[in-house]
């Protein structure tokens, strides 16, 4: 069986940081990219960052380059997102995913270059306070 748990959310100030953390499993960590999405009410769900299992690069949206870095840990399957900086606008609902590619910041859509998303998990809550 697939999964992907997400865990780490929560409620912070804003300035604060949270570091997320997504185990995989039932699955060949190493054959996809990886990466996070969010997802806030009433917006557009946005490609947070991902890691490319070709050669390890990264994307990362602009609305959070300089405050979050995703890292993963392929001997754990695990991949982590380390949040600093957070502000009011980062509350959404993150999502862990193993798209096909980390290309661009459609990444995690079915739009060319990319292919989609194979695997995503249900998500864990950051809430930001002001």
């Amino acid at each position: 069986e697939v999964q992907l748990v997400e865990s780490g959310g929560g409620l912070v100030q804003a300035g604060g940081s949270l570091r997320l953390s997504c185990a995989a499993s039932g699955f060949t960590f190493d054959d996809y990219a990886i990466g996070w999405f969010r997802q806030a009410p009433g917006k557009e769900r946005e490609g947070v960052s991902c890691i490319s299992s070709s050669d390890g690069s990264t994307y990362s949206a602009d609305s959070v380059k300089g405050r979050f870095t995703i890292s993963s840990d392929n001997a754990k399957n695990t991949v982590y997102l380390q949040m600093k900086s957070l502000k009011p606008e980062d509350t959404a609902v993150y999502h862990c995913a193993a798209p096909y590619h980390c290309i661009g910041s459609s990444w995690f859509s079915s739009e060319p270059p990319n292919r989609g998303m194979a695997y995503w998990g249900q998500g864990t809550q950051v809430t930001v306070s002001s």
